[in-house]
């Protein structure tokens, strides 16, 4: 493959890696890709600047598939990011930067208008993950019930709260004060938090567990583990599938980025 010029290369991410790209399908759609552009810069760095700290490459200013400066809040996640572009071989391969994919993301998508990123997140709480509890076998309760009862009543206590249960898959209407009380935690004027939190959310299918990461209530290996209570206990029982397995690879790299921004922000 030919060497492309940075501009070039601009448009190929612009095209390929588009705001939701941190959707594990944009992901494997990224994956199919047979070819990738080279890498066309040297040295990957962090630098200060008057909006904050910004990706450099050759010491020239990195900038976002919609244009925008590639600038962060602190020196942790623009080194984070820059060491991921560092790292890269040969080839610009998108599925091994999720950091930056998340951060272009909440540039282009999220930090100019936070508040509907914010109410998604909600909306994942009126039918969330930790609400709709098994009715067996008596090892699954359990299970669930270990890890995810203290969320709850942590949501319920410290939040203020009170979702309701159900088991199955029949639906249950939460309670809209309920709903308010977890949107009143969301720093809605803090677009990064939202974003990474958003990410969060779509990969465990839990706003609870998110916000239990945002607020320092749960850590990033415990959130993991209780999103997958219930894909554990399958596998416990049926053996592991692969091409599952290999998904919740995916997924992981995803979910360790958004916890990764949540950390260095």
């Amino acid at each position: 493959m030919a060497a492309m010029s940075k501009s070039a290369f601009e448009d190929w991410f612009a095209r390929d890696l588009d705001p939701a790209a941190y959707d594990p399908v944009a992901s494997a759609r990224l994956a199919m890709k047979p070819t990738y552009p080279k890498r066309f810069y040297k040295d990957a760095t962090a630098g200060p600047s008057d909006a904050g700290w910004r990706l450099l490459l050759d010491g020239r200013p990195a900038k976002t598939p919609g244009r925008h400066p590639l600038a962060f809040p602190t020196e942790r996640l623009a080194t984070a990011v820059a060491a991921e572009w560092a790292a890269l071989g040969e080839f610009i391969e998108p599925l091994k930067m999720p950091i930056t994919r998340i951060a272009n993301s909440i540039i282009d998508g999220v930090l100019p208008d936070p508040a509907p990123v914010a109410a998604e997140i909600v909306r994942y709480a009126s039918s969330d993950l930790l609400c709709y509890r098994a009715d067996g076998p008596a090892s699954l309760v359990a299970r669930q019930a270990a890890a995810w009862d203290p969320v709850l009543a942590w949501a319920r206590d410290d939040l203020g709260a009170r979702l309701i249960l159900s088991q199955g898959v029949v639906f249950v209407t939460q309670p809209p004060a309920a709903l308010a009380a977890l949107a009143a935690v969301l720093p809605e004027d803090d677009g990064w938090r939202i974003g990474a939190t958003h990410v969060v959310t779509t990969l465990t299918g839990s706003a609870l567990l998110a916000l239990a990461l945002l607020r320092g209530r749960l850590d990033a290996e415990v959130v993991w583990a209780a999103a997958h209570v219930d894909e554990d206990f399958q596998a416990s029982q049926w053996g592991e599938d692969a091409e599952a397995a290999e998904r919740r690879v995916a997924r992981r790299r995803e979910f360790d980025a958004a916890a990764t921004v949540l950390a260095a922000h």
